[in-house]
């Protein structure tokens, strides 16, 4: 089959990848669609230790075939599926969920191959059926969308806050439709005004985040992917307030710190969300998805669709097998 595979910080197109066998607990997947996310940028730049495999992880296809026989009512759905694979053994796994286990692989992430390829397997457990009114078009973004969602699992977002998201690229503009929806006062900030088009035209506040006052918001959920963002994240938040990091990228952050002790600033790391609501969101046309998409490149140009996702104020790339 056709892969995208990273090895060293180099992507190579490989047209005779070996299609991955079907586990006993497994299904194989057909790749109908695929999305570029930060994440897959920042594992090319050696995120996460160097990741070596097939990228991917967003992504919508139709299930082939399956390992067991008392699944096979799975074969011919259109599916999304969560990306954590964890043991199932251990008490971590049994009392929260793969998200944390000590020995979980991540699709196309850690130790598991992933979507930009013409085949994937994932355990069938990790499996979601896409309503019908769900085009693959949106059925795409429920991984992002889920990572968005993660946060009103988090925290209790009280709906007469001030919310900020710093950062209005892809995640960003997820988030803050998810707060949205909750009705809070959210507004959405960025370096430039051009790259606010969107969130405007998404019904979102707006506002340049050199602009924003000190200490002025409950809630400040960074999503920018850089330290820069982390540093005027933490300028906006209040005292005693909640500060949200979305971003996940290769570096390390130079941030003085001093404001999280002296101002009891509560920290939330957030990841992997649940994928059932959002699935329900897309379903309901809840939450706005095309508008975010920038272009759609067949799977045999993935390294120009990278070469361009990896431009500044580019909006979502999709990858089609």
């Amino acid at each position: 089959m056709r892969a995208l595979y990273l090895e060293e910080g180099q992507l190579t197109l490989h047209d005779d990848y070996p299609r991955p066998g079907v586990g006993a607990d497994d299904a194989l997947i057909r790749v109908t669609l695929a999305g570029i996310c930060s994440t897959d940028l920042e594992l090319v730049k050696g995120y996460a230790g160097g990741f070596r495999g097939v990228l991917g992880h967003e992504f919508v296809g139709v299930v082939e075939a399956v390992g067991l026989a008392d699944a096979t009512e799975w074969i011919g759905r259109r599916v999304v599926g969560s990306i954590n694979l964890g043991c199932r053994r251990c008490a971590v796994c049994l009392g929260e969920g793969p998200e944390h286990c000590p020995n979980r692989t991540t699709l196309g992430i850690h130790n598991k191959d992933g979507v930009f390829a013409d085949y994937v397997t994932l355990p069938v457990a990790n499996l979601l059926s896409v309503p019908d009114n769900v085009a693959d078009e949106e059925a795409v973004f429920t991984e992002p969308l889920a990572a968005a969602l993660r946060i009103r699992e988090q925290i209790a977002v009280r709906p007469a806050a001030r919310a900020a998201v710093v950062g209005p690229g892809r995640l960003g503009l997820l988030v803050g439709q998810v707060l949205a929806l909750a009705g809070t006062d959210v507004i959405v900030l960025g370096r430039r005004v051009a790259s606010l088009d969107l969130p405007r035209q998404l019904g979102l506040t707006t506002g340049l985040v050199d602009d924003a006052a000190d200490d002025s918001f409950d809630l400040v959920v960074e999503a920018t992917g850089n330290d820069a963002g982390f540093a005027h994240s933490l300028r906006l938040v209040r005292p005693r307030g909640t500060l949200v990091l979305k971003s996940t990228f290769h570096g390390n952050a130079n941030i003085n710190l001093t404001k999280l002790v002296v101002a009891e600033i509560n920290v939330v790391g957030s990841r992997c969300g649940p994928f059932a609501p959002a699935l329900r969101l897309l379903a309901r046309g809840a939450v706005a998805v095309r508008p975010l998409i920038e272009a759609e490149y067949p799977l045999a140009d993935a390294l120009a669709a990278f070469a361009r996702a990896d431009q500044p104020g580019v909006r979502k790339l999709l990858l089609r097998p």
